[in-house]
């Protein structure tokens, strides 16, 4: 078993800000080992765990794909396979898709801290268009960080909402993203 901090506590702290939230990741390891070292589940879900000291969430590496429009139309796939990359290939932005092992080294398949010393938001693969509401969150962190949107990015935007899957946007969700900001 092999835990990484992902996500937006890596990408603020190479940006030099204060980590608010930590997300971890867990490569190779089942639900019922989890729940043996004392991790409690979140939901049915998601294969997600309370850490049983810290309380922070510990998802098993898993795998994505949309099979119907909206937020809910997902299935996924985890299992001790699934690899760290395959993980972070889910991820919604290049600079949230770096991992952080316990000894410090990075793990940035996808070009994250280019992106971050560019100053631009790209896409990680076209399951980006999976979620309307990663546009939102593009523009959220377009406006905190002030860094350009790449081409494809905003084509890919582009083509979500001229397929109507901005259209799929759920109430709550654009609240609960726009309270973040």
């Amino acid at each position: 078993m092999e835990i990484y901090i992902v996500g937006g506590a890596v990408r603020d702290r190479l940006l030099g800000l204060p980590v608010k939230d930590r997300d971890w990741v867990v490569v190779g390891s089942t639900p019922d080992e989890m729940l043996a070292q004392g991790y409690r589940p979140v939901g049915k879900d998601f294969p997600v765990f309370l850490h049983p000291e810290t309380q922070e969430e510990y998802a098993l590496a898993r795998t994505e794909r949309k099979i119907a429009k909206g937020y809910h139309g997902f299935t996924f796939h985890t299992s001790p396979e699934v690899t760290l990359e395959e993980d972070l290939a889910r991820r919604d932005l290049t600079i949230n898709a770096i991992a952080e092992a316990a000894d410090g080294s990075l793990t940035d398949p996808y070009g994250g801290q280019e992106d971050l010393k560019a100053g631009v938001l790209r896409h990680v693969s076209e399951a980006f268009a999976e979620d309307p509401v990663r546009i939102l969150r593009l523009a959220r962190f377009a406006a905190r960080f002030d860094f350009a949107v790449a081409p494809e990015t905003m084509a890919l935007m582009r083509r979500m909402v001229d397929d109507g899957e901005a259209d799929a946007l759920v109430a709550e969700r654009v609240w609960q993203e726009l309270a973040k900001a």
